[in-house]
């Protein structure tokens, strides 16, 4: 069993700032890929970004890139996630997740983790 903890949502202006962080425990060592989705009310769970632990890969989502930045501490079995020049359209409740078995070519597919967390949310305001 993995569990994950998540940290580091709440409520900022558009243009600023948050860095989120997903804590792993338990069977950690069995987690290849460690990820974040998002979903807004009355939407689906979307891909935001990923990191393979084995070669610090990173995988994001559709037009993230460049604004959000993932990465990996070892050590602390804890990725994060950088969020700047947020926008309103991005809030959302931000979903840790982590996978066993997840190829580079299926980060972005949420059927492939295996573990979630409770959910941060983040609100952007105009």
């Amino acid at each position: 069993q993995v569990q994950l903890v998540e940290s580091g949502g709440g409520l900022v202006q558009a243009g600023g700032s948050l860095r989120l962080s997903c804590a792993a425990s338990g069977r950690t060592f069995s987690i290849n890929t460690m990820g974040w989705f998002r979903q807004a009310p009355g939407k689906e769970r979307d891909f935001v970004a990923a990191f393979r632990w084995i070669d610090g890969s990173t995988y994001y989502g559709d037009s993230l890139k460049g604004r959000f930045t993932i990465s990996g501490d070892n050590a602390k079995n804890t990725v994060y996630l950088q969020m700047n020049s947020l926008k309103p359209e991005d809030t959302a409740v931000y979903f840790c997740a982590a996978g066993r078995f997840v190829t580079a070519q299926a980060m972005g597919i949420l059927e492939r983790y295996d573990s979630w967390g409770q959910g941060t949310q983040v609100t952007v305001s105009s």
